[in-house]
């Protein structure tokens, strides 16, 4: 048939499909390639959480349909972790639900709030599902440009007053995928105060809340008086407890979108396997000494790599959270772009990572490099890469400009 689903002609060919053919390509000719890609732990989640999966599948009651709200002894379970580090009182009946990750929570909730024409606010650049998942649902999205060198309230105001219709919703994202960026409690009283103003939602993604390293601990938007008026806040177990491929997230807040992401929940699934939600309770409620396992586990991944980076001649920024490093092509490379460079860098280096450019075009002049590879892996990288600069560097200028033009 010759026409086009609506819905798949406003998604864009996937930005790192070309670089993930290469990997693959590579790898079937049997070159090993050092793996910076995709943000994904690379360690198994602590053993007591393992033990009481097996132990609850033992059970033949819990292969039976779950709910999609979520157990109430996991509600229960994030209710106490909000108020245990943040502080907050949550209602486990109208005030949190389960969700399949936190990327399936925002998909499913831009789902129930939006009208096919709305605007949504969206951070550039941003992890994909922020903007996409409005767009799938119908949405016009407005990119608001962050990133160190960005006024986020600046932009934020502009991007509302230019809005016809005017906005319905702002996505904020902090600790920030892919720029690991991150904000202070006075960063949220002063969303909250201008969402109020402008009759907004916010939508606050925080799914590295643990994984921190320098400074206080990531705030939540909660925390502020008068949040839960706007706001609904996601957070995951993926990275805190190296438990991504389990799906298991929360959405926490604003009662009308709990309630509305509910309603369109029950019709979508029956949640999570109930041996998985029964672990990630034994993950909330029990030993929290692992989470500081995990933080420095990253933390020291992270000295590794952008000490002997900085030492091969591309300087990065140091991130104070997430495990991500929000890396500035190296100078002389900056002609290239996101998408050349990454290209070169894993044919001539066997390191992959992340172009910029797959997180919004206010990404391109960045690669993401996630702290996934064991130390001694990424000294390897370092090695490779530094070899790739210098090689590069000793390169004519008419051979540089043929690397230019591929």
């Amino acid at each position: 048939m010759p026409f086009e689903f609506h819905r798949i002609k406003r998604l864009p060919p996937y930005v790192f499909a070309e670089v993930n053919a290469m990997k693959a390509a590579a790898r079937a000719r049997g070159e090993d390639i050092i793996d910076f890609g995709m943000g994904n732990p690379d360690t198994p989640p602590p053993q007591h959480i393992i033990d009481k999966l097996v132990e609850t599948a033992q059970d033949p009651r819990t292969h039976r349909y779950s709910t999609s709200r979520g157990i109430p002894g996991l509600r229960l379970a994030n209710a106490q972790y909000y108020k245990r580090r943040f502080g907050v009182d949550i209602d486990t009946e109208s005030e949190t639900i389960v969700t399949l990750g936190s990327k399936e929570g925002l998909a499913n909730l831009a789902q129930a709030i939006t009208t096919p024409g709305d605007v949504i606010l969206a951070p550039n650049p941003s992890y994909p599902i922020h903007p996409y998942g409005f767009i799938i649902a119908g949405a016009v999205i407005r990119h608001v440009p962050v990133g160190p060198d960005e006024d986020f309230f600046t932009n934020l105001e502009a991007a509302v007053r230019h809005c016809v219709p005017p906005p319905t919703a702002v996505v904020l994202n902090y600790p920030s995928n892919p720029t690991a960026e991150v904000v202070d409690l006075a960063f949220y009283e002063r969303a909250v105060a201008f969402a109020k103003e402008k009759d907004l939602f916010l939508l606050s993604d925080l799914a590295y809340a643990e994984i921190y390293f320098d400074g206080n601990p990531p705030p939540s938007i909660l925390q502020v008086p008068g949040a839960r008026d706007v706001a609904v806040e996601f957070t995951s177990l993926s990275k805190t407890y190296s438990m991504p491929g389990w799906r298991i997230g929360f959405a926490t807040g604003n009662k009308r979108l709990v309630a509305a992401l509910t309603r369109i929940k029950s019709y979508l699934d029956y949640g999570a396997f109930t041996p998985i939600q029964v672990a990630a309770c034994a993950a909330l409620n029990g030993p929290q000494d692992c989470i500081e396992d995990i933080r420095t586990l990253y933390r020291n991944r992270r000295d590794v790599l952008i000490s002997g980076l900085d030492a091969a001649g591309w300087e990065i920024p140091s991130p104070q959270a997430t495990m991500f490093a929000w890396a500035p092509l190296p100078k002389g490379f900056e002609h290239l772009g996101s998408m050349e460079f990454s290209k070169q860098l894993l044919s001539k280096a066997s390191v992959a990572v992340s172009p910029g450019i797959g997180f919004g075009e206010y990404g391109d002049g960045f690669v993401r490099i996630a702290l996934v590879e064991n130390e001694h892996r990424s000294r390897q990288a370092i090695r490779n890469i530094k070899r790739f600069i210098q090689e590069y560097k000793d390169m004519d200028v008419g051979d540089k400009q043929s690397v230019a033009a591929q």
